[in-house]
């Protein structure tokens, strides 16, 4: 059909609000879930409270596979299919969640989920891409990422706030209309971006080739392993969010909102970090925001122990405010860095990068979370553990490139 292809005029508030929703999906899939574990885990028979971070570490393992996929597929088959592939495989495991009559099944329809949404995570990129470069896409990500910010500091909230009328089946309802939203939205006002001219051949030796070449860079891979470690630490803190706040403090309700305030410190450091990263760079910013990570958690560590695992709220949300701000600024530059010697294969390149930090930081996680003990101590040792090993790993990977410059 016409309409496929050509879509109709968007203007830039409308591109701009359409892709920042796609890119949303993953962060809303993920932190609206946060205040329903419990109670998923009670209607489900979950026996471990810890299993029930599995909502979210399955969601993950999904994800990372995708992002093998979409990548490399969209430059081939175009980029509104590969958006649509995904909002659909979203929906199925949206709907097996949905009606899931055991945890097996809440966990198959959560694979799903991350599998679909790796698709419009993954692509939206490559569409902003497509229809600007060097700085007009700088500034249209800079917009784009200022609404993301807010997204992770209120999904929590509007998971409570479904809860609050509803049962935890009903934030999936809302998921797949999100979903719906975004795939009709798109059909009709987006055009396809990526002509037919520019499309590549389907090889999977040419896929293969440019798979081998990301693992066998030593510079890619480098920076792509020290992004998994910092990344596990924060997987493994959204992991035992719930835990820690609602069942360590005592918040209850209010959740939602201590979680929020350490989202935006993610999302202050991003802002940031578009202000001074070319004049400091992303080499410095980056061992710097590790170090820094690194010493406060375990500066942090000691305080823990001696407290038992129990420092006051105010300690942990200071700690945590800091840290967070420092991965803000890691996660953008250190995927910059691992990119920087894949030009030439960007589209594989970064599905590569994507799903190896995604696959790694699922790991470490999962061992983060999953030793959740009553106290704050665990997540603690894994940003203090995860800190030093990324920081070696930088270390190592940057030995031998001083001529790069400041990049």
């Amino acid at each position: 059909m016409n309409f496929w292809k050509k879509g109709r005029d968007q203007s830039l508030p409308e591109f701009i609000a359409l892709i920042a929703l796609q890119i949303s999906m993953v962060a809303l899939t993920i932190d609206a879930m946060l205040p329903a574990l419990p109670a998923i885990g009670q209607e489900l028979g979950v026996v471990e409270a810890n299993d029930t971070q599995l909502v979210i570490s399955l969601f993950f393992l999904g994800f990372a596979v995708g992002q093998f996929f979409y990548g490399p597929l969209s430059d081939s088959l175009g980029r509104k299919s590969m958006i649509l592939a995904g909002i659909a495989i979203f929906g199925v495991g949206c709907i097996l969640s949905l009606v899931s009559w055991n945890y097996e099944t809440m966990l198959l329809g959560r694979v799903l989920q991350g599998l679909g949404a790796a698709g419009p995570r993954t692509v939206t990129i490559a569409v902003v891409r497509d229809r600007y470069a060097g700085r007009g896409m700088a500034r249209i990500m800079s917009f784009v990422m200022a609404v993301f910010i807010i997204v992770p500091a209120l999904a929590p909230a509007i998971g409570q706030a479904v809860l609050f009328v509803a049962d935890w089946r009903a934030i999936f309802l809302l998921l797949m209309a999100l979903g719906l939203i975004c795939a009709v939205w798109m059909m009709f006002r987006l055009p396809e971006t990526l002509a037919d001219s520019d499309r590549m051949p389907l090889s999977l030796a040419r896929i293969g080739s440019a798979v081998k070449e990301t693992v066998c860079n030593r510079h890619a891979l480098g920076y792509t392993i020290s992004a998994g470690f910092i990344f596990g630490a924060f997987v493994g803190y959204l992991n035992s969010a719930q835990q820690i706040f609602q069942d360590v403090f005592n918040l209850g309700d209010l959740f939602p909102l201590f979680f929020g305030i350490l989202a935006l410190s993610i999302g202050a450091s991003s802002v940031v970090n578009a202000r001074i990263v070319m004049r400091f760079g992303m080499r410095f910013l980056s061992f710097a925001a590790v170090f820094t990570l690194t010493g406060l958690s375990l500066g942090f560590l000691i305080v823990d122990i001696v407290l038992a695992g129990h420092p006051p709220l105010w300690a942990f949300m200071l700690w945590g405010m800091t840290s967070f701000f420092c991965i803000g600024l890691l996660f953008g530059n250190l995927n910059a860095l691992a990119m920087e010697p894949l030009g030439h294969i960007a589209g594989t390149g970064s599905a590569v990068v994507g799903a190896l930090t995604t696959l790694i930081s699922l790991v470490f996680g999962i061992v983060v979370g999953q030793a959740f003990d009553g106290t704050v101590l665990p997540l603690v040792i894994g940003f203090a553990s995860l800190g030093v090993i990324s920081s070696i790993t930088m270390m190592i990977t940057n030995r031998g490139l001083r001529g790069a410059g400041a990049q």
